[in-house]
């Protein structure tokens, strides 16, 4: 081996594939050299400021804007009918209701024109030279609106009577979802030996990313073109959501994003602020900067969750599952978001089986208008809703059937010889070992010492529970992706995809798959996701399929670099094109030792090498891949917790994680991964919620309501990977991104049960905050 030899196989096994790489844009992350959207300030910039609704529901009378138009530095105040050239923000979901029909809704538009159907809903748009003019300006816009009951509840708003949002949809429900072969599901059920019943919700969570919403938008007369700069998921995506808004052209439309505070699910969609600044950009001339602040996120960003279920699951006299039957509610908010009816229906339908053998399933949701902020993808969208009810189910079934709830997973787990299985939601699993998964969960989170540790916290005068939370997920599927790659003129080479890292840190493992396969220095790599006139193509990030999508455009980009590069090497290396092999970063003449180095053939193209046919040589590739299948990570979460009976609190003190993502590209970005994702859980189980009042107000509107897990609600969390890889890309990879919550979501919730079942309680409604495991102590009876 000569040293280029030995330095690309010694970068290879230090950035390869399932090395632990630190992330590459942390050390400017940490020294506050990120460049987020409000730290954008263009030449000229002016300033909105939205006027949203105080009201829940009400017909709008009447807009007055002359006192703000007159007020300092004001340069606009847009209303409805300053928009009305503009199309609304759509749903196109080809999601039917079971006799066929389409959803049934309106596009929203972006600002109220004869309605408003949730607090927050904006009726106006205030543009000034400053931002304290211009809200001093909003406060001066009097909106007059006849109000209307308001309803909250997705239950309710489906009843006879309640209070209709919109004509067009008179009885509040826009979807009603129905999966499955009912008489094939009611047959089992009258077979069955038992029937367990047992209604969940899984509450509305306010979002809350640590980056709020921003964006500036402009518009080049010259050329018509807008440009926005925002926050996103992915700025393919984006641009073709405001394309269609503004009825532009391909051409007319750009979106960058720089970094990104957060998102899970939230900033992948077009809203109506971004449609205000950039009419405003237009007709002012220059462009205009919006920023929301945390109380506006609360009511404009939109909502995740929200569902009201009722799972039944049959069983024969082994407590083997014959069936299920899933029922309930999905709450759309007061319009319909992007993906907001896919998440209780096609998503909950997918995930919900879990690891367990079932016949046959039937899913019926209703996904109804209410008077409330949008519910759409918030970490998991509908991932760890389905392990939320399957996993309570297991465990609140065991108990009727006088089963150990361990056992009765057991009995019913597809095993690793029954892969691949179908599952009774149409989901093909490739690959998996759930009972082997189960029994290394329970060994590394020392299950067997659990007596002794619950004996020694009632000497403490706490209670202990244990609980397991099983999950498979089904990641995004079917979509295809960019993959380009450049060889610069400085020496570097930039990957080109359209995933967007808002947090993930995907520039070490998209740079890790490219250094695995053509031998390129980490050190050396750049990646590019967030400019939409460089793509050709984007998924966006989201459904925990970065590593699949961008992983696989990125592999197969550099066999194109390979074949590419064997061409050219040949005219270096006065060969045959046939003769040239490519290993370990080097293109070879077989059987000898003549070679030249990959970032050496850069070098000699950019030279301005020309090919033997007179065609200038490049490496450059701009692909797209083929529809590129989900896959199915699975996983076992096993989490103990103390509550102390006297206040109710409950502490989660340990907690142990083990999944199968197939192949991992990098151990230490999964392991964070997961342990947000698993707090983001706990967060649901034990403390957040977002509540309104009777007339549709948000109660819990700040973070002085509103209760977030903090640091110190947070347990060490064991992360141990043991997987299988898939078959269905080649990285081998399975999504791990919102895993963290399936996983941690049903286990502290079965934890904190099985701590209050020395009290009889059996289930408890979400979050399981400490007034609500006081008071079920209280209420039980007396223990003997």
């Amino acid at each position: 081996m000569d040293d280029r030899t030995t330095e690309a196989a010694l970068a290879t096994m230090k950035f390869g594939i399932g090395q632990p790489v630190k992330r590459s844009e942390d050390p400017k992350l940490v020294q506050g050299q990120g460049r987020y959207t409000d730290d954008i300030n263009l030449t000229g910039q002016a300033y909105a400021v939205m006027v949203r609704s105080t009201a829940a529901h009400g017909v709008i009378r009447g807009i007055d804007t002359a006192a703000a138009k007159g007020m300092p530095g004001v340069l606009a105040v847009l209303t409805a009918q300053d928009l009305a050239a503009y199309g609304g923000l759509k749903c196109n979901l080809p999601i039917k209701s079971r006799d066929g029909s389409p959803i049934r809704y309106k596009p929203r538009p972006a600002l109220a024109a004869d309605k408003v159907r949730f607090v927050g809903d904006p009726v106006a748009c205030v543009v000034a030279t400053t931002i304290a003019q211009a809200k001093d300006a909003a406060e001066a816009v009097v909106v007059d609106i006849d109000p209307l009951p308001a309803v909250m509840s997705a239950r309710e708003a489906a009843k006879p009577g309640a209070p209709v949002l919109y004509d067009e949809v008179p009885d509040n429900v826009c979807l009603d979802y129905h999966y499955g072969d009912a008489d094939k599901v009611a047959a089992a059920f009258a077979a069955a030996t038992h029937v367990v019943k047992l209604p969940m919700v899984n509450q509305r969570l306010v979002v809350n990313s640590i980056e709020p919403r921003s964006a500036i938008g402009e518009f080049d007369k010259a050329n018509e073109k807008w440009t926005l700069h925002s926050c996103s998921q992915g700025v393919f995506g984006l641009k073709n959501m405001m394309r269609d808004i503004l009825g532009a052209k391909p051409e007319q439309v750009r979106i960058l994003t720089g970094n990104v505070g957060g998102s899970f699910g939230m900033k992948a969609a077009a809203y109506p602020e971004y449609v205000c600044i950039l009419h405003a950009a237009k007709v002012l001339g220059r462009p205009v900067k919006w920023t929301d602040e945390r109380s506006g996120s609360f009511v404009s960003d939109h909502h995740g969750r929200d569902f009201d279920m009722t799972l039944e699951a049959a069983f024969d006299r082994r407590g083997i599952i014959q069936a299920l039957r899933l029922a309930g509610y999905g709450n759309m908010g007061g319009y319909l978001a992007a993906f907001g009816p896919l998440l209780p229906t096609l998503n909950v339908t997918k995930n919900n089986v879990g690891m367990y053998r079932t016949p046959v399933m039937e899913v019926s949701t209703k996904c109804v208008f209410t008077n409330t902020t949008l519910v759409s993808a918030y970490r998991g969208a509908g991932r760890p809703e389905g392990a939320y009810h399957m996993e309570r189910m297991m465990d609140y079934a065991a108990a009727e059937l006088g089963i150990d709830r361990f056992e009765l997973r057991r009995r019913n787990f597809i095993r690793a010889k029954d892969m691949p299985f179908n599952s009774a939601a149409g989901m093909a699993y490739d690959t998996g070992d759930f009972p082997g998964l189960f029994d290394a969960a329970l060994e590394a989170a020392d299950a067997a010492g659990f007596k002794q540790r619950k004996r020694e916290s009632k000497k403490a005068g706490k209670l202990r529970g244990i609980g397991v939370g099983c999950y498979v997920e089904t990641t995004a599927a079917g979509t295809t992706e960019m993959g380009g790659i450049r060889f610069n003129d400085d020496g570097t080479v930039t990957i080109v995809t359209g995933t967007l890292d808002y947090g993930q840190g995907h520039a070490a493992p998209f740079a890790q798959i490219l250094t695995e396969k053509l031998g390129v220095p980490f050190e050396r790599i750049k990646l590019l996701q967030g400019d939409s006139d460089q793509l050709v193509m984007g998924g966006g990030t989201g459904g925990s399929r970065s590593a699949m999508l961008s992983g696989t455009a990125i592999m197969q980009a550099a066999d194109k670099v390979i074949e590419k590069g064997k061409d050219i090497a040949a005219q270096v290396l006065e060969a045959s094109a046939g003769d040239i092999e490519f290993h370990n970063g080097r293109f070879v003449i077989a059987g000898t030792d003549r070679a030249v180095d990959i970032m050496q053939l850069a070098e000699r193209v950019r030279s301005g090498l020309t090919l033997s046919d007179g065609s200038k040589a490049s490496l450059d590739i701009s692909h797209v891949t083929e529809p590129v299948p989900g896959t199915f990570p699975n996983g076992v979460h096993v989490a103990e917790v103390e509550i102390d009976p006297e206040t109710g609190n409950a502490d989660v003190v340990k907690y142990t994680a083990v999944n199968d993502f197939g192949t991992v590209v990098n151990p230490m970005l999964v392991e964070g991964q997961i342990q947000g994702g698993v707090v983001q859980g706990l967060g649901q189980a034990l403390l957040e919620g977002a509540v309104y009042d009777a007339e549709g107000q948000l109660l819990t509107g700040s973070f002085m309501d509103y209760a977030m897990p903090r640091a110190h609600n947070a347990p060490d969390i064991a992360v141990i990977n043991r997987g299988i890889p898939t078959k269905t890309n080649p990285v081998g990879a399975k999504g791990c991104g919102e895993a963290g919550c399936s996983g941690g979501l049903p286990t502290v919730a079965n934890a904190v049960i099985d701590a209050l079942s020395d009290y009889g309680v059996r289930d408890l409604p979400m979050p399981m905050t400490p007034a609500r495991i006081w008071q079920a102590i209280q209420n039980a009876p007396p223990r003997r």
